[in-house]
């Protein structure tokens, strides 16, 4: 990575300076507005606590939710307030400040009293999505250095992740976001190899870039999810009611083309005649598809494939599930290659899921520690293996 990171400052650049950190607090609210699940709170920690450790005082700016350019309350970030202090270190003197672009957050961000200080929604202000340059330049002043540290926002051009850093110099990269870049960054340009990539989820159009990036890169390419579908179509077989892509069946025969052996596609699929009918689900071969039924999994020969793939990489990118994980028994596709990820992880093979749904399937079955690496950012870490640049990043200062 040749941007910077609160690493590469020296200690009058820290000590007794305020520290504008963009983090990505988007966590999931209970209908009691309790956090349900703090990972990426826990995920900023190590960010915070060195600056705190070096002599800054810290102000965190993130978004929660899609409020539409206006305060909504159930948007608010002061639940994910009272987590965070729950989770900081004790002694340390925290406080959450219901509003961001005002004279009353610029006065609690100078009072040397709080050593973190949290700020209201920065989707609650209308230049935020817009990059407004105003509302940049009004966010720098909250400041003395810029920190971003939210991977899963890097994606956005936002006031708050790529404007400020155009008017708040010293501009580096948080710990977190350090850590994401370094991993998938590897795997793209210098990966121990064999790498494998696992692709899934339910269509090929918003994976294709990916697999158009990733094809030549990778020693083997394995296909599931419901995106499989469209490939079987490609392939002139019978897909029954399974979700397939029409306009993308073309694109898919060029690809099994291109690709060659590099290509891994299911051998049979768990079907049934509607999700909810999962009580019905049985196995076929992928060319006896039933005309009144949908695939909704991979099967248990291909899981076990799969698993073996997997077994022999050095190197492997996980992104998007195997069937519908959410409804078993639609979810031992998935759940079969989660546990491939573990296995080879624990044979030295470096392991990467990319966000989102895998991210969410590998956190269900308790797995997240057991892999190299769980991004996240479904969204930012899909752009970065489409091979896009991501503003947030771009922005901040080069080595």
């Amino acid at each position: 990575m040749n941007k910077k990171t609160v690493r590469d400052l020296r200690p009058e650049q820290l000590e007794g300076k305020r520290a504008l950190v963009r983090v990505d607090f988007n966590v999931p609210l209970d209908e009691h507005r309790n956090v349900t699940d703090d990972t990426r709170i826990r995920a900023a920690l190590p960010t915070i606590e060195y600056l705190l450790d070096n002599g800054a005082r810290v102000i965190l700016l993130s978004h929660l939710g899609r409020p539409k350019g206006k305060p909504e309350p159930k948007y608010s970030l002061e639940p994910v307030g009272r987590r965070l202090r729950q989770l900081a270190r004790k002694g340390v003197k925290g406080t959450f400040v219901e509003s961001t672009d005002t004279d009353d957050a610029l006065h609690v961000t100078r009072d040397a009293t709080y050593q973190v200080v949290l700020l209201e929604n920065t989707r609650f202000l209308g230049g935020e999505e817009t990059n407004d340059p105003r509302l940049a330049r009004s966010l720098a002043e909250l400041g003395e250095l810029f920190v971003n540290d939210a991977f899963g926002a890097a994606h956005r051009a936002h006031a708050s992740t790529e404007g400020v850093a155009h008017h708040l110099r010293p501009a580096v990269a948080g710990l977190l976001m350090e850590k994401e870049l370094d991993y998938l960054g590897r795997a793209l340009t210098n990966p121990p190899r064999p790498f494998v990539a696992v692709l899934g989820g339910a269509k090929i159009s918003g994976k294709i870039d990916v697999i158009e990036n990733m094809l030549p890169k990778v020693d083997r390419m394995v296909i599931g999810g419901a995106m499989a579908c469209t490939f079987f179509r490609a392939m002139g077989l019978e897909t029954g009611k399974s979700l397939v892509e029409e306009d993308r069946v073309d694109m898919a025969k060029e690809l099994l083309k291109r690709a060659g052996s590099k290509l891994v596609l299911p051998e049979d699929a768990l079907v049934a005649p509607t999700l909810e009918a999962g009580a019905n689900a049985h196995t076929v071969a992928r060319n006896a598809i039933p005309k009144s039924e949908a695939m909704f999994d991979i099967g248990p020969a291909s899981a076990a494939m799969f698993a073996r793939e997997i077994a022999g990489a050095k190197t492997v990118i996980w992104n998007g599930p195997m069937g519908v994980f959410e409804t078993p028994p639609f979810n031992q596709g998935t759940a079969a290659v989660a546990q491939a990820l573990v296995d080879a992880t624990r044979t030295g093979a470096t392991t990467i899921v990319g966000g989102g749904d895998s991210a969410a399937a590998v956190a269900e079955m308790g797995f997240d520690s057991q892999v190299s690496h769980v991004s996240t950012g479904g969204g930012a870490s899909l752009e970065f293996l489409e091979g896009k640049t991501l503003p947030g990043v771009a922005a901040l200062d080069d080595k």
